[in-house]
């Protein structure tokens, strides 16, 4: 799910590596007809989903030669995820819209490789339930959450004292406030270290990313947030670690490539030869550390807030968090705007302590409509 997208290509270079080890069954798209088109020529699937009604007009017309059925819609991509044929599932969606589909590929069964931490971020509790009650694997394939789930293997979760979750630091890295006010949508985007899709660079330049990641390990490892730490690292080499109550600490390192967590989430729990770089360490031979500035980036201490009261808003964080990145991505508010945005939405939305499916829903509805009734307010200051 999300095939044409910096996670959902990069997955098919690696199942292009294995051949013997993977078909790709379905690839879904919102908008990307060039990209899915060329996808689906090359790798042939049963069926390709495309939810932007133009897009999919165009790409059923440019595969009608193709054996592929091409679906339209958000309730196809819930149809396909559920076919016999499918053992895994890649959940590469960006956003809340990740959710549904996930809960329908888990209740039937299937195994997912988890790249979308908004499915976690918004319904946690109720996606980690799921996967307990339906006996399928929950494979992380953010860099970080991998990283950590490569350290406790074979550990207890009561011998963990704590997740340290690290971070670049983003291209703003020790800037204040001041300078942060006029920052551009060009400057936000040329992140240091990874190559990423455009909302996950502004997520990771504000420390958004950073924020989400933070509620997504509290539910993927079934820990407090009092156990997850997070430390700035600008070389990007030590992915993430855990530290034990004997004092111990385990960290998993690598060159910043997105391909070897993917990996890893698809063949687990085989380690497979690739040809991917190698770490030299003569290379990288300062590694830094750092604490994060929760006073210039006020978004980490909004996710901590909203992990913390849990139930719904942790969803309306996320669902502000994406009207608010869409917006100063357009030109309509500023980088520092951003935070004023979400902190308004979770003090107008009503909180809910113990919401069903259908709850995040509506939850995200209202969440996105208070977000942006802030957002024109704003413009029209202007």
């Amino acid at each position: 799910m999300g095939s044409t997208g910096s996670i959902g290509t990069q997955a098919l270079e690696v199942i292009e590596a294995y051949p013997s080890r993977f078909r790709v069954y379905a690839l879904t798209a919102h908008s990307n007809a060039a990209k899915i088109i060329e996808q689906a020529r090359r790798h042939r699937p049963a069926y390709v989903v495309v939810t932007d009604k133009e897009a999919h007009a165009h790409v059923e017309l440019a595969l009608r030669d193709l054996d592929t059925t091409v679906l339209y819609g958000l309730a196809a991509i819930e149809e396909v995820v559920v076919h016999e044929e499918v053992t895994m599932v890649l959940t590469a969606l960006v956003g809340a819209v990740g959710l549904a589909p996930t809960v329908a590929a888990i209740k039937a069964g299937k195994d997912i490789a988890l790249a979308n931490k908004e499915t976690l971020v918004v319904g946690g509790d109720l996606v980690m339930k799921l996967v307990e009650e339906y006996g399928v694997r929950l494979l992380p394939v953010d860099s970080e959450h991998s990283a950590i789930f490569q350290c406790i293997e074979g550990e207890s979760t009561e011998s963990i004292e704590k997740l340290i979750l690290t971070a670049s630091g983003g291209p703003f890295r020790g800037k204040d406030r001041a300078y942060l006010e006029t920052v551009t949508v060009e400057q936000a985007l040329a992140h240091p270290n990874w190559v990423m899709g455009a909302k996950i660079t502004i997520d990771s330049a504000s420390l958004m990313n950073k924020g989400l990641e933070v509620i997504e390990a509290k539910w993927l490892f079934g820990l407090e947030s009092g156990q997850i730490d997070i430390v700035v690292h600008p070389q990007s080499i030590i992915h993430s670690m855990v530290q034990f109550k004997d004092s111990s600490i385990k960290a998993q390192l690598g060159l910043p490539d997105m391909k070897m967590p993917i990996q890893h989430a698809l063949l687990y729990p085989y380690r497979a030869e690739n040809k991917l770089e190698r770490l030299d360490f003569s290379r990288h031979a300062t590694l830094t550390f750092e604490k994060p500035d929760t006073e210039a980036f006020q978004n980490l201490g909004l996710a901590y807030r909203a992990l913390a009261k849990g139930g719904t808003m942790p969803c309306v964080l996320n669902a502000a968090n994406e009207v608010a990145v869409a917006a100063f991505l357009n030109g309509r508010i500023g980088f520092l705007e951003m935070s004023d945005v979400i902190a308004d939405a979770m003090e107008t939305v009503p909180h809910l302590a113990s919401p069903r499916l259908d709850d995040y829903a509506h939850v995200d509805a209202e969440a996105r409509r208070v977000a942006n009734a802030w957002v024109e307010r704003a413009q029209q200051k202007r």
